[in-house]
C-alpha cells in the first residue's frame, strides 16, 4: 500500500523521475509545465518546501514501499482556513482508486494537522477522472472556468472536524 507523505528533500530525485515519466501522460488532461520546469527542478522543489515550512502550502507525495513516487496531493495558497487541491497520480498507478485515497486522507490532514475548513479545485471540463475523484471526495461544483486557455469548473469542500 503506497504511503502520504509529506514533501522532504530527499523525495527530489524520485519525483523529478515521476514528473518525467508522466509528462506526456498528465498533458492530455492538464497543462503542461514547460521544459523550464524541468530545467530547472531542484531549485523549484527548495522553493516548495521554504513555502511549506512557512505554512503557505502543504505539499505531498504518494510513495510506493519501494520509495517511488505514485502522485502528488497539494494544498498550496493556505490562507484565512481554506487552500486549492492539486493532485496528479502516476500512469501506471491510474484507475486503482489512489487520487481518491490520497485526497481523502489529504482532507484528513487539511482539518487536523493544518486546521483548514475548507479546500477548492478546479478540473478540465474533459478531465473526467479528476472530475469524479473530485465528487467522489465530497466536491461540489461553484462554477465555471478556464485552465490555461480550455474550459474547467471550480469545486470547494468544506471541512468539519
Amino acid at each position: 500500500m503506497p504511503e502520504l507523505q509529506s514533501l522532504r528533500p530527499d523525495h527530489v530525485p524520485p519525483l523529478l523521475v515521476f514528473e518525467q515519466e508522466n509528462r506526456a501522460y498528465f498533458r492530455r488532461t492538464v497543462p503542461d509545465r514547460g521544459d523550464d520546469y524541468f530545467a530547472r527542478f531542484e531549485e523549484r522543489i527548495q522553493a516548495l518546501l521554504a513555502e511549506q515550512e512557512a505554512g503557505i502550502c502543504h505539499f505531498h507525495v504518494l510513495v510506493d514501499p519501494a520509495g517511488a513516487v505514485l502522485g502528488r496531493v497539494n494544498l498550496t495558497d493556505v490562507a484565512d482556513g481554506a487552500a486549492d487541491l492539486g493532485y496528479r497520480i502516476a500512469e501506471r498507478a491510474a484507475g486503482q482508486g489512489l487520487a481518491t485515497w490520497g485526497v481523502q486522507e489529504v482532507c484528513r490532514r487539511a482539518v487536523g494537522a493544518y486546521g483548514l475548513t475548507a479546500l477548492r479545485a478546479a478540473a478540465t471540463l474533459d478531465n473526467m477522472a479528476s472530475r469524479a475523484v473530485l465528487a467522489r471526495t465530497g466536491f461540489t461544483v461553484t462554477g465555471e472556468t478556464r485552465l490555461s486557455g480550455r474550459p474547467g469548473l471550480t469545486y470547494v469542500r468544506r471541512l468539519r472536524p
